[in-house]
């Protein structure tokens, strides 16, 4: 069922990301949502707290609280993940959330080093397993979105993608996909998670295509 821009408004994770200093364009760019319903909560959210609007200015500047070098990303970094559940991508579309993933990935290095600056340590640390290894949130949203990709070529009445005699590129990086995650299933390496996930969304998926198969036709 679609939902009007006044349901719920103003929406809790836009404000947050808001408070944190990200503009109305960055939020609708971050949750794929049109810049005006985006607007529309935000003024809601400004109408119910006048001091929202003097909260966003000052998480933007270099103010005396936050003088040290960092504590901008790290406010960003920490309202992006409790809105959206992930980790900024160094594969986003969009360049500030790449600068966020490389801010990231940089605080990784110091706190293994030993010289991470306690105040970011201390902000980070409301955030769950941010010391994880580099580059293991993107591949855990990589896998996702192959999922998902997968679900879409099945429901456009495609039979499974083959990674050898692929007709498209997108087929074959499909097919790739698909055989990596049977190779990892029969080696037992494929976790339980993402078995019940491929067996739930995609019945099948272990077999693939039966033989005599047209190209093209869906089971």
């Amino acid at each position: 069922m679609s939902r009007s821009r006044s349901d719920a408004a103003p929406r809790s994770d836009w404000v947050l990301l808001y408070r944190a200093g990200l503009s109305r364009k960055m939020i609708a760019e971050l949750t794929g949502a049109p810049p005006s319903t985006v607007s529309y909560h935000l003024a809601a959210a400004k109408a119910a707290d006048p001091a929202l609007k003097a909260a966003h200015a000052a998480a933007g500047k270099t103010t005396a609280q936050a003088a040290r070098p960092g504590l901008k990303r790290m406010n960003q970094v920490i309202a992006m993940v409790q809105a959206t559940g992930r980790y900024p991508s160094s594969t986003a579309d969009q360049a500030w959330e790449r600068k966020l993933a490389a801010w990231l990935r940089r605080r990784r290095r110091d706190a293994k080093a030993g010289i991470l600056d306690p105040a970011v340590r201390e902000g980070l640390a409301v955030l769950p397993d941010w010391r994880g290894r580099p580059g293991h949130q993107e591949r855990e949203a990589l896998w996702q979105d192959r999922l998902g990709a997968l679900i879409e070529y099945r429901a456009a009445g495609l039979d499974w993608p083959r990674r050898k005699k692929a007709e498209t590129d997108a087929e074959r990086e499909l097919g790739e996909w698909l055989q990596s995650q049977r190779f990892k299933l029969g080696r037992g390496t494929l976790s339980t998670e993402k078995a019940t996930m491929l067996d739930t969304a995609l019945p099948g998926w272990r077999a693939g295509r039966k033989r005599g198969r047209e190209p093209g036709t869906s089971t």
